[in-house]
């Protein structure tokens, strides 16, 4: 089987058939270990049977899931916003690139839990904060993939480009932007896994709503079962918007075949 027949699934957004089977195995070994573990000296509320996990899946309250969702979004598209915009006056003027590169740079090697210590000190509507926390850890991502994509167009296609005189929205439009778009598909794919794990944490500083906030509540309660759920229901959020970005990314770039 030919490397792009074994992706295949994967860029449809199923899961391959080895997946499935290391999952299953590990559903299997953890069941296995919470049937076993009074006689292994475990308590019971540390390995959770499925049975309770499910319990715990039932009581999932949607509006906490679609809050989490909704601040993911659009912190991403204020990010996204913001990563073209600097990544093309970086792309046009050498000098704004030497002067914000570094910046950007700066800003990516920052610690998320000292990016929410400061929202915390500078802002106070939790909202806002939480958004802060996201942009300043995603933006710098699109920054860096969607100015590196540019400098990645071939001369080449960038002379001939230019020498038909056109505008710059032109030259942008015409050549730049179809040219960088599966470099921005990538960026978006990582940027999306980043802000799913972010939000979590930022929403645990101050949020009343949120998966962030249940997680947190859950750890207080020494429920092993709600916080398994949780992660859960982040994971299969995480699978279905990925899967729906995969398939805009196929439909807009199905000229790669």
């Amino acid at each position: 089987m030919s490397l792009e027949e074994r992706r295949e699934p994967l860029l449809a957004g199923k899961l391959p058939r080895e997946a499935l089977v290391s999952l299953a195995v590990f559903a299997a070994g953890w069941e296995a270990l919470a049937q076993a573990a009074p006689y292994l000296g475990i308590p019971p509320f540390a390995v959770p049977s499925f049975l309770k996990i499910a319990q715990s899946l039932a009581t999932v309250t949607w509006l906490d899931v679609v809050v989490t969702l909704a601040r993911v979004i659009v912190a991403l598209i204020f990010s996204f916003v913001i990563g073209i915009a600097v990544a093309t006056c970086m792309y046009f003027s050498d000098s704004v690139e030497r002067h914000i590169r570094p910046m950007v740079r700066l800003l990516m090697a920052v610690p998320v839990v000292s990016w929410i210590l400061f929202a915390v000190l500078w802002f106070r509507g939790v909202e806002f904060r939480i958004v802060f926390v996201l942009v300043v850890v995603c933006a710098p991502v699109f920054i860096v993939d969607t100015v590196d994509a540019m400098r990645d167009v071939p001369r080449d296609l960038r002379q001939m480009m230019r020498s038909f005189r056109p505008t710059t929205w032109q030259f942008f439009r015409k050549l730049m932007l179809p040219a960088i778009m599966p470099g921005i598909f990538t960026s978006w794919k990582i940027t999306l896994s980043l802000a799913i794990r972010v939000v979590t944490i930022a929403e645990l500083v101050g949020a009343v709503t949120g998966i962030g906030h249940k997680l947190s509540v859950a750890q207080e309660l020494f429920s092993v079962a709600e916080v398994f759920a949780w992660t859960l229901v982040l994971v299969a959020l995480l699978f279905l918007l990925e899967s729906l970005l995969v398939r805009v990314e196929a439909r807009v770039l199905r000229w790669r075949g």
